[in-house]
């Protein structure tokens, strides 16, 4: 068992680490070989992680450039640092019916070739310090880019949540983190955001793509015309075309 690869769920609220960590402690047959992950997932997304186990870590670089699919939500009226539920997050007003005539063609133009820009709150290092560090002291910095490319985008429907229930389940998921992700400020950041709107009706809109290694899905999140943060994502593939 010296070279080995194999796929495991990561869960939501884990880290890779983390998810690295329950394997050694789930298979024994694991625990003192070397281990690491080829495609980092956020602690708020969920879903297929690629481990590479024994001298297979030596190969790491052959397996970057794997593409990826993703299912994934996106919350309207809501903007966080983060492009998802784990930061501060800021109300804006939408349209929910303009949402509902124009969000499938809007999400069908993302496809094809282009330059993202990394997340402020990222592991993107920029002279051997990650962008989320930076961004939380606060310091004047470019987000560098890349090229990615989004192969195809299939939208999947909408779902309503009334306040009440939303705001619970995201204190839910947000509760899940374990280490200094800001939990605290954030969740009084959404309590506050929900006072008297715990009738009123949230609209989240579901989508599945197919893109290059590479790909933020909250980075294409926050691109959107309409104001929305991610609100799960799932990853259900990584592959070679």
């Amino acid at each position: 068992m010296s070279e080995h690869s194999i796929r495991i769920h990561k869960k939501l609220g884990e880290t890779p680490l983390e998810a690295l960590n329950r394997l050694r402690f789930d298979m024994s047959e694991y625990a003192d070989l070397p281990m690491t992950y080829a495609g980092r997932l956020d602690p708020m997304a969920e879903g297929e992680l690629l481990v590479l186990i024994g001298e297979e870590c030596k190969k790491k670089d052959e397996y970057l450039g794997m593409d990826k699919e993703y299912e994934f939500e996106m919350l309207f009226g809501f903007k966080t640092d983060t492009y998802d539920l784990l930061g501060i997050c800021s109300v804006i007003s939408v349209d929910q019916k303009e949402v509902t005539e124009k969000i499938e063609k809007e999400l069908l133009d993302l496809k094809g070739k282009k330059f993202q820009k990394y997340p402020p709150f990222s592991s993107k290092t920029i002279n051997g310090v990650p962008l989320f560090q930076k961004t939380k002291n606060g310091e004047d910095f470019d987000l560098p880019e890349r090229e990615v490319e989004i192969y195809s985008v299939d939208f999947l429907g909408f779902r309503e949540v009334k306040g009440l229930e939303l705001l619970e389940e995201i204190k839910r998921r947000i509760n899940l983190v374990t280490g200094d992700f800001r939990q605290k400020e954030i969740i009084e950041k959404w309590e506050e955001s929900f006072k008297n709107r715990e009738e009123e009706v949230f609209l989240i809109a579901k989508s599945k793509t197919v893109c290059s290694s590479g790909t933020y899905i909250r980075g294409l999140v926050d691109s959107l015309s309409f104001p929305a943060t991610t609100f799960s994502i799932n990853r259900t593939g990584v592959f070679k075309r």
